[in-house]
């Protein structure tokens, strides 16, 4: 008998926002369902309603018709529930075999019995065919790998349902195929499956269904093999991203060079030379592992300098850490925001404030009101959507977690001159994501020198006024705009 989800009704509500409104729909075992929409449109609490985190105000679910009723997460679990959220709920100094039989673990007269622990895991991880061992600890696995102990776990409870919270966003190409062939292993076993991303390639190419989420209402339910790319985004923001490029307001003039990079060597890039004007949006481009990051790290005094020049306004700097860049006006928003960027459970005003801590003082004492002020400035310059600005960074979504970094580098009380964006619509929306190009393009309209490194070829080309391409290392080429096609970087990043 096929299996099947059932959700009908679904609401729930906090201060000032209705999170969700009378969702419904059903999913079917053997069947990946796409769950859509942009940041706030209650894909995540949907999930932690699914997951027993939270409860609904409203409406019912059921799973092979017997209604579903959460006390906890615990109780949705042991109900055949499982949630696998971006950030891994694994214990790192225990092994695989450990973190899967988790509170089941084999015992006999209260000694674990470690050899059937792991064997019993050896036979999942042989199912699955992963190159992984079960006494391995957790925290010597690849981001990659502890995801697939995620699903070993939910695939040992014997869950039904099984859904997934943007689980590509940290992994690389090679490892998404792996993910995504035990995604296929799992539907082809008839388990029910949910999958968030918004990744439209990988919707395409793992989802048999599509749910559209509008401002937590449900919008519209598609056949992914009979749908395309514009209805998608037409669906969720009511436009698409040519038109969002097209109408793009850009700087036309740039100023005199504020960056100059040359022969920048260190132990992760080689002989990196390339320059930036005020005004200017500098992309980079390359495949993962091209050592766009890693340049960008060296810039801002992350990764040590072994030889080369960095100049900011003609003057030779050497930055010994962070600090010294940031003094010098230089800004990072980085690739990671939630392990690099942000302190996740501090306020938005903590994170908006932190660095200018020192210009807040009113004698000893931080000035209170003063913080207040410059946290609600990048609020409303941003339109960060929170009730107040006491609000816990880790409880945002991703698109305005990125407006709280952007907000902190550009505030007021800020003398940042080279704002340096590594990946920053990574794991975000469509229409927050076309916030941000807007953004990319004010920022050198009112004369800020941009670095925009980007996975997303369509991005750098559109966005960037030139792009640096990497490839292994060091540059392979510098086109501008104007002459840059997917094709012709893609064939810059892959020449050998």
């Amino acid at each position: 008998m096929q299996q099947y989800l059932d959700l009908q009704g679904i609401s729930k509500s906090y201060p000032g926002v209705k999170a969700l409104d009378d969702v419904s729909f059903r999913v079917e075992g053997g069947r990946v369902l796409a769950l859509l929409g942009e940041n706030g449109a209650g894909k995540s609490t949907l999930l932690k309603v699914l997951s027993g985190d939270i409860r609904p105000d409203e409406g019912t679910m059921t799973l092979n018709g017997e209604p579903l009723h959460f006390a906890s997460p615990n109780h949705a679990i042991h109900s055949g529930i499982s949630v696998i959220y971006q950030e891994r709920q694994l214990i790192g100094s225990l092994s695989v075999m450990e973190n899967v039989f988790i509170g089941h673990l084999p015992k006999k007269f209260g000694i674990v019995l470690k050899s059937k622990l792991r064997a019993d895991t050896q036979a999942i991880i042989d199912k699955f065919k992963l190159p992984i061992f079960p006494d391995t600890p957790v925290m010597f696995l690849s981001v990659a790998y502890q995801q697939m102990v995620e699903i070993m776990k939910a695939y040992r409870r014997n869950s039904k349902v099984i859904a997934f919270d943007e689980p590509t966003a940290p992994l690389t190409e090679a490892e998404i195929t792996i993910l995504f062939d035990l995604i296929r292993q799992l539907k082809a076993e008839g388990k029910i499956i949910i999958y968030v991303s918004h990744r439209l390639k990988e919707i395409f190419e793992v989802t048999d269904e599509i749910v559209v989420l509008k401002d937590g209402k449900f919008v519209t339910r598609l056949t992914t093999a009979v749908t395309d790319e514009p209805t998608l985004i037409k669906a969720m923001v009511g436009r698409d991203l040519g038109e969002t490029f097209a109408n793009l307001s850009r700087n036309d003039k740039f100023g005199e060079v504020l960056l100059e990079v040359k022969n920048l060597n260190t132990y992760a890039v080689n002989d990196i030379t390339f320059s930036l004007r005020k005004g200017e949006v500098v992309g980079f481009a390359g495949l993962v592992g091209s050592g766009r990051t890693e340049v960008a790290r060296a810039i801002f005094g992350d990764d040590p300098v072994i030889s080369g020049d960095i100049c900011i306004d003609g003057q030779k700097m050497v930055f010994e850490h962070p600090k010294d860049a940031i003094e010098a006006g230089i800004a990072l928003c980085p690739e990671d925001r939630k392990d690099q960027g942000l302190v996740l459970f501090r306020s938005i005003e903590d994170n908006i404030c932190m660095p200018v801590l020192a210009k807040l003082r009113k004698f000893l004492f931080l000035d209170v009101k003063a913080c207040e002020a410059l946290s609600i400035e990048a609020v409303r310059k941003y339109d960060i959507k929170t009730p107040t600005v006491d609000k816990i960074v880790i409880e945002l979504s991703g698109g305005n977690q990125q407006k709280v970094i952007l907000g902190r580098w550009t505030s007021s009380l800020m003398t940042t001159k080279l704002l340096i964006l590594d990946e920053p619509t990574k794991g975000i929306d469509v229409k927050t994501k076309a916030e941000i190009y807007q953004r990319v393009c004010d920022f050198a309209k009112q004369g800020y020198g941009v670095i925009f490194i980007s996975s997303e070829l369509t991005e750098v080309i559109n966005i960037a006024d030139t792009i640096v391409v990497m490839r292994s290392g060091h540059i392979s080429g510098i086109v501008n705009r104007e002459a840059a096609t997917e094709e012709s970087v893609l064939a810059l990043a892959m020449l050998e």
